[in-house]
């Protein structure tokens, strides 16, 4: 979990003790997996935190690279600069099931809301899994979801898992990938995230640290597919800073091979841990800190890092699959002998 080949290297910042996403404090990441015959899906949660995110938010920002996606919450957050709910991920045609049940929970553990409080903006981000899953049976129930929030922790599963069973990267088997950087501002050490559903790339454009991987002898078509990125740190960033970053994770995607096509959905969000925002007006002035913006090139350069060995973290770790039709998606694990020396 988090580690995938010395060999590998994503920039000169150093990793997190996990390498994962869950090295920011208080995060967890949970699956619920669907493996059976011509269904191959999932659904999985990332828990910002232990408490309440309703009552205290986290400044957060999403950057839409490229808009073709069904995701739901993101307007609200582009609006208020802040996130008050987990995020959650699965297939395109199973939002309205996952979303039932964040909603659900999140009233569960915050009964004010839509009473004394306003409605919650639930966060729930979608990839379309169809090359090895039957979406069109929506065979996510909300109950799964439920199950998936019951796993969290802050060691988890990558690869073909949860949300990324049957995702589909470069041609290859895709799925659920995540890395983490710590460095130091102002003699404070912080720590950067990032966590992907990669569902995206076209066969032969893979490039895995600078190097071209040409793992498929076929043309799958255009890079179409979709890339949910999420990017957490507990350094304080200001609403529009945590923007500025987010914009840096097509920087990642691009050094993997991406160019972002046409009919992609690739969309960041990114939120701090630091500086919460409290529901309630605390009926004074509000007086925060923020790293000044000459400081930013850092988190710039840890956003690229994080997102670039995410994806690869992602095709290292996943498994081959069978799904739908017959189909199959090879892992990277599975390539031939020469690219094996290469990437382990």
């Amino acid at each position: 979990m988090g580690i995938i080949s010395e060999k590998l290297q994503f920039g000169k910042l150093e990793k997190g003790p996990r390498n994962l996403i869950t090295d920011v404090t208080g995060l967890r990441v949970g699956h619920f997996t669907v493996s059976a015959g011509d269904i191959q899906t999932g659904v999985t949660v990332l828990m910002p935190g232990l408490d309440s995110a309703f009552r205290n938010k986290y400044p957060a920002a999403v950057d839409v690279i490229n808009g073709f996606g069904k995701s739901t919450g993101l307007l609200q957050i582009e609006e208020t600069g802040s996130l008050e709910s987990p995020i959650m991920f699965t297939n395109t045609f199973s939002i309205p099931a996952v979303q039932q049940a964040l909603l659900g929970y999140m009233l569960r553990t915050n009964p004010e809301s839509g009473s004394s409080e306003s409605t919650v903006n639930t966060v729930v981000t979608e990839c379309n899994d169809g090359y090895l899953n039957d979406i069109k049976k929506m065979i996510i129930r909300p109950q799964d979801a439920i199950r998936a929030m019951a796993n969290a922790k802050a060691e988890f599963a990558e690869g073909a898992v949860g949300a990324g069973r049957g995702m589909k990267c470069f041609g290859l088997k895709g799925g659920i990938g995540s890395a983490s950087r710590v460095f130091e501002i102002y003699g404070k050490r912080y720590t950067l995230g990032a966590f992907v559903l990669a569902n995206f790339g076209s066969a032969g454009e893979l490039t895995v640290s600078g190097r071209r991987v040409s793992v498929s002898e076929e043309a799958d078509g255009p890079d179409k597919g979709s890339c949910i990125t999420v990017i957490a740190t507990d350094m304080p960033l200001s609403s529009h800073q945590l923007k500025r970053c987010s914009r840096r994770a097509q920087n990642g995607l691009a050094r993997t091979g991406s160019y972002t096509g046409e009919g992609s959905g690739d969309i960041t969000i990114m939120f701090s841990t630091a500086n919460r925002i409290p529901h309630k007006d605390p009926g004074r002035i509000t007086r925060v800190e923020y790293i000044s913006d000459r400081c930013l090139d850092t988190v710039f350069e840890a956003v690229r890092d994080t997102v670039e060995e995410s994806v690869i973290s992602c095709l290292l770790h996943a498994e081959s699959v069978t799904g739908r039709d017959g189909r199959t998606l090879k892992s990277l694990k599975d390539v031939d002998e020469y690219y094996k020396d290469i990437l382990f």
